[in-house]
């Protein structure tokens, strides 16, 4: 018995590092749900709710803090063309039947074993200065001068905090942010304004949505899944839990099954990510009980909120969203160190991050291209050493 709840606070845990690690990921996921919300005719409630439970899949399942964030670029698409949610859930289920066609004959397997790490840690540090570009540009300015100087309160405690086990960073910006939020942008009426309760509403795609889905929204996606949330996730865990032998098959089998659900249920695409972890990590998590806590928030804003889940979100205010964004990033490019030993490596690491973020398609072209690349420049040092 003593064994068995040893190993079980092993995989769930919950306490203060947990809960401060379960905010290292909202920078990325709660502006793209706002904005794939606002732009489509989707259906709130179903929305949170789904998403929360997703993150309870994933937290249960896998032990760690292996978070579910929303399709990046599925995300881009929506918010932009303002797409319908028929064809929402089409895209979700399309791209869940591409990754489970992948998992069952074994070409992530292939595809793991082709790309070096090299070019995988070449998508972490493009996604991590993506990442950390938006937030400077786009998330700290939001609220002016007050949410520079906000923002900046928030930089300045991580720094002095970071990685402190018996003080995390996160549960101070977390608490300046709500204060804040409290003073100037919500007030108590708000909330129970928008208390009201919702249950998730079930869809059925059809075929025809389906295949507008894979065209429109799945096909870019499924180049920066391949990289970000199979291969690039895979690395991460081998870094941060090298005793734990998951595998790419695993994980695509897990983002599949999500996708295979989610669209039956109301619920939005999603997917694994290394950023999404690198962000629970780096602000303290180490178990899936963080991915539990982040889930419960949006069960309750789904179940109890979503009528007024535009105001209540203001809770977190964007300057706050944004520093823990910029971390994230962080935390995720630097992972490139430990290929700058090899100039090889690290040219071609350096490459293909540019590529991620300068090109069209670049996590595809940048993918190709590195493992091209540096297959060329290791067949060359080989002939050069003969």
């Amino acid at each position: 018995m003593l064994n068995l709840l040893s190993q079980l606070s092993n995989r769930i845990r919950f306490d203060r590092n947990e809960l401060a690690g379960a905010f290292g990921d909202m920078g990325t996921d709660l502006p793209l749900i706002i904005g794939i919300i606002a732009a489509s005719d989707l259906d709130a409630a179903s929305v949170l709710i789904v998403y929360g439970l997703m993150q309870f899949f994933s937290g249960i399942w896998y032990g760690i803090p292996m978070p579910v964030q929303p399709l990046k670029a599925f995300a881009a698409i929506v918010i932009a063309q303002k797409v319908t949610s028929p064809v929402i859930f089409g895209g979700g289920l399309a791209i869940g039947i591409v990754m489970l066609f992948l998992s069952l004959t074994g070409l992530i397997n292939w595809l793991a074993r082709v790309v070096p790490k090299p070019v995988v840690r070449g998508i972490q540090l493009g996604l991590g200065l993506q990442l950390a570009t938006l937030a400077l540009k786009e998330y700290v300015q939001t609220e002016a001068v007050t949410g520079y100087i906000l923002a900046g309160i928030c930089f300045v405690l991580v720094l002095f905090l970071y990685g402190n086990r018996k003080f995390p960073p996160a549960l101070f910006i977390i608490t300046a942010g709500t204060i804040y939020a409290l003073l100037y942008k919500l007030k108590l009426v708000d909330f129970s304004n928008s208390f009201n309760l919702h249950l998730p509403a079930f869809r059925i795609p059809s075929s025809s949505n389906i295949w507008t889905g894979f065209l429109l929204l799945a096909l870019p996606q499924i180049p920066l899944s391949l990289g970000n949330s199979i291969l690039a996730t895979n690395q991460i865990v081998k870094d941060y839990y090298p005793e734990k032998n998951l595998g790419v098959r695993k994980i695509s089998f897990t983002y599949s099954f999500m996708n295979l659900v989610s669209p039956f249920v109301g619920g939005i695409p999603v997917c694994h990510g290394s950023g999404g972890m690198a962000g629970h990590y780096a602000f303290g998590a180490r178990t899936g009980g963080s991915v539990l806590i982040y889930g419960s928030l949006f069960l309750v804003l789904g179940l109890f909120f979503s009528e007024g889940f535009a105001t209540v979100v203001q809770i977190f205010p964007m300057p706050v969203l944004g520093t823990l964004l910029f971390f994230e990033g962080l935390a995720l490019a630097t992972l490139v160190r430990d290929v700058t030993m090899v100039k090889a490596d690290l040219v071609v690491s350096v490459l293909v991050g540019l590529m991620c973020i300068g090109l069209p398609y670049g996590y595809l072209i940048g993918m190709l291209s590195g493992t091209l690349v540096y297959y060329l420049m290791q067949n060359k040092l080989t002939n050069f050493g003969k």
